[in-house]
């Protein structure tokens, strides 16, 4: 029975990165269909879940990707609504790539110590991957502020994921280096997660800090997110800090994003989302 796996991309044309992933990750054919939103992806639906024995179903899987992640939740969602009895298909949602980066960054976070009782902030962390970290170390017990250069994007962010995933987070404006240097206050960690070739961090302002443990960043398009970060950097001490760059956790992320495509297709009834490709990735980093 070959594996086929349907990637719901909510963009008009499917992300080539994901198809790839997809295939090494033990997809024998992958269906791309764009565009796809609440209201077309019924009657895909239901030709995945009516066409195969029980026994069968797990062969048959959903990718929901594209660039947007308040999209793919919605589209997610609503393929949830779909299923009913034994009549589902499993399901992974990773939109922009927003829950396996997210989830390889914070598992290596982790590796470093309990982050229960820590203070972590996302620097302009209102895109797809910010959202998800703050998620992820929230669900930990990480004390998680998400900064943007507004005020209310960041609340926005803030509690879109609060009424998702049932945290708690805090919501800051950075909209220059001062403001950025009064949200580290305190903090153990900090992970930038801001648009491409945007620096948000100097070296001067986290070298020195007296508080930060675990310095990441998640831009690998010069100038980069945090000064004095390599791209490769992976648990580099510098500063007396941990230091990552994308590169460095990078690896994990195509680790679990293959990972979690081949978990699709264990079972009929896999839903992965923030906490479940999370918990993966915190398997994974275990054996590096």
């Amino acid at each position: 029975m070959q594996k086929l796996l349907f990637q719901l991309d909510t963009d008009a044309i499917p992300n080539s990165f994901d198809t790839v992933v997809a295939y090494d990750g033990g997809a024998d054919h992958v269906v791309r269909i764009g565009g796809m939103t609440p209201d077309n992806v019924g009657r895909i639906v239901e030709g995945t879940v009516f066409t195969r024995a029980p026994a069968n179903k797990k062969f048959t899987a959903l990718f929901v990707t594209g660039s947007n992640i308040a999209d793919g939740q919605a589209l997610f969602d609503a393929v949830r609504t779909c299923f009913f009895g034994n009549f589902r298909v499993s399901m992974m949602l990773d939109s922009n790539g927003a829950n396996t980066t997210a989830a390889s960054a914070v598992a290596y976070i982790a590796r470093h110590g309990d982050p229960a009782g820590k203070r972590a902030v996302i620097l302009a962390g209102t895109g797809p991957v910010g959202q998800r970290a703050a998620v992820m170390l929230a669900r930990l017990g990480a004390s998680v502020l998400v900064t943007s250069r507004q005020q209310s994007r960041a609340a926005a962010a803030c509690s879109a994921m609060e009424q998702r995933f049932g945290v708690k987070l805090e919501a800051a404006a950075a909209a220059d280096a001062a403001a950025t240097t009064a949200c580290l206050d305190g903090a153990h960690i900090v992970l930038s997660t801001g648009a491409a070739g945007i620096q948000l961090l100097s070296e001067e302002q986290w070298a020195a800090h007296p508080t930060l443990e675990i310095v990441m960043d998640a831009n690998a398009t010069p100038p980069l997110g945090i000064g004095g970060i390599e791209m490769s950097d992976r648990g580099a001490t510098k500063h007396g800090k941990i230091c990552y760059g994308a590169l460095g956790f990078g690896g994990l992320k195509l680790e679990v994003h293959r990972a979690c495509v081949g978990r699709l297709f264990e079972s009929n009834t896999l839903l992965l989302d923030a906490p479940e490709v999370f918990e993966l990735a915190s398997e994974l980093v275990k054996s590096r």
